[in-house]
């Protein structure tokens, strides 16, 4: 699609929607890694396209790219022998060759794509540079089991000092699956285990598995947007069902990964064309992303989430469903609010004011945004204001509404009248905007 087929009116509001996010992962450190496969699809350079775009964003970006066909493929031409064992290569004098080839036309292959700047191309006027060296020791794997597997081996460090050192020169770093032991061997290592450790090292802010499958779905095949780590735990020890070899691997990788200071883990389909933007620029995503904590919070509301609160009401004070609360207001009263808040944004509301003069309280500024509808976070939030009017010592809540009356009367709201409101409430009844009053007994 031309850029001049787009609505600009949609361009623009994509645009303003993503801006939260841009500021938000400025100078963020992200740890990002991708198959051997990746590199062979002819829609890469699309993803060397968007991670052009992350790092001229401010991103700090380390890249560690896998290698596995194309050391596969240079053992067949040779006639080698390829041999695994637990899901681990063997890797001997003649493999750690192929491995050694590979992974060096890999990294000239990703350089040329980053140093690519054509007119009229995506990468127009880009001046990126990749940083790569001695950045990760091996050890071997020695035998395990009664089986040598030669020069395969694992991360035994990360220079997390040295590569924050290129970082800090504006260079992105790739590291790549081989590693050099301190007696100058060199080692074959897993390109995921790579980027898990060096994550951990860096203390990174994300740490991204471009798979190649999709990402976690639940049992009727629908993606999981976010998962805990306790949820995690709960899948892998799960009986079988249908997760891929590689996805569970990859969400062993991002337990140990948060389980150890790494704020947040990416599972996304690199077959997904811009699969890194939209997951990281929009509020939902479109992969499965992994936390220590939950994604997803109701609490009580803070004078910082006035803004939130303000942009979350005004749509539904424009049209008349609720009654417009000046900003000042709100300020004043934000101890009476809890809040729904996702990925740093509010997208639920709601409001407990005690009637002064009697033990009744009134619902108010209750709103969930229409993209999160339907999920269960208008009953939740209701039974934290009913929960929190019988710890006051409140017996009945009130409700005024215009356009939601049937929603209330199925949580247990009756019709009542205004002159049913408590005296002082009922003073300040709007006649000109005509509320319908419901009220909901709390006792028993």
């Amino acid at each position: 699609m031309k850029t001049s087929d787009l609505d600009p009116e949609l361009y623009v509001r994509w645009f303003r929607n993503s801006a939260p996010y841009i500021n938000a992962h400025r100078g963020r450190t992200f740890v990002v890694a991708f198959s051997g496969a990746a590199l062979q699809d002819g829609d890469f350079p699309d993803i060397i396209h968007d991670l052009a775009l992350l790092s001229s964003l401010g991103v700090r970006l380390v890249l560690v790219p896998g290698a596995r066909p194309q050391v596969e493929a240079r053992l067949r031409e040779r006639g080698a022998e390829l041999r695994y064992v637990n899901g681990l290569r063997i890797t001997d004098d003649a493999a750690l060759a192929c491995v050694k080839e590979a992974v060096g036309a890999v990294r000239l292959e990703i350089e040329a794509l980053f140093t690519m700047g054509l007119a009229n191309s995506p990468m127009a006027g880009a001046r990126l540079r990749l940083a790569s060296g001695n950045l990760v020791t091996a050890r071997p794997l020695g035998v395990r089991d009664g089986v040598d597997y030669q020069h395969t081996g694992e991360v035994r460090r990360v220079d997390a000092e040295g590569i924050r050192a290129r970082l800090d020169d504006g260079d992105m770093v790739l590291l790549s699956p081989l590693g050099c032991s301190r007696t100058g061997e060199v080692f074959n290592l897993a390109g995921d285990e790579v980027a898990l450790e060096a994550a951990r090292a860096l203390r990174a802010d994300k740490l991204i598995f471009l798979q190649e499958g999709e990402s976690v779905c639940d049992d009727q095949g629908q993606r999981v947007g976010e998962m805990t780590l306790s949820q995690v735990r709960a899948l892998l020890n799960a009986p079988p069902r249908c997760l891929t070899k590689e996805t569970g691997r990859l969400l062993e990788r991002a337990l140990r990964a948060c389980s150890s200071g790494v704020h947040r883990v990416h599972l996304l389909d690199r077959h997904r064309d811009g699969a890194l933007l939209l997951e990281l620029f929009t509020r939902d995503g479109v992969g499965t992303l992994v936390t220590p904590e939950r994604f997803e919070t109701q609490r009580r509301a803070t004078p910082e989430d006035v803004p939130g609160i303000v942009a979350l009401l005004e749509p539904l004070e424009r049209d008349g469903t609720l009654v417009s609360r000046p900003r000042d207001l709100l300020e004043t009263d934000i101890d009476h609010f809890i809040v729904v808040e996702r990925d740093g944004s509010i997208i639920a509301c709601s409001a407990l004011y005690p009637i002064p003069g009697s033990t009744t309280g009134e619902l108010a500024g209750f709103a969930v945004h229409p993209d999160y509808r339907g999920g269960g976070r208008g009953d939740a939030l209701l039974a934290q204001v009913e929960a929190d009017a019988r710890a006051e010592g409140l017996d009945r809540l009130y409700v005024l509404t215009t356009r939601t009356a049937h929603w209330f009367q199925e949580r247990g709201f009756q019709p009542a009248a205004p002159e049913d409101l408590p005296e002082a409430r009922r003073r300040a009844y709007d006649q000109n905007r005509a509320s319908r009053v419901f009220v909901k007994s709390l006792v028993g």
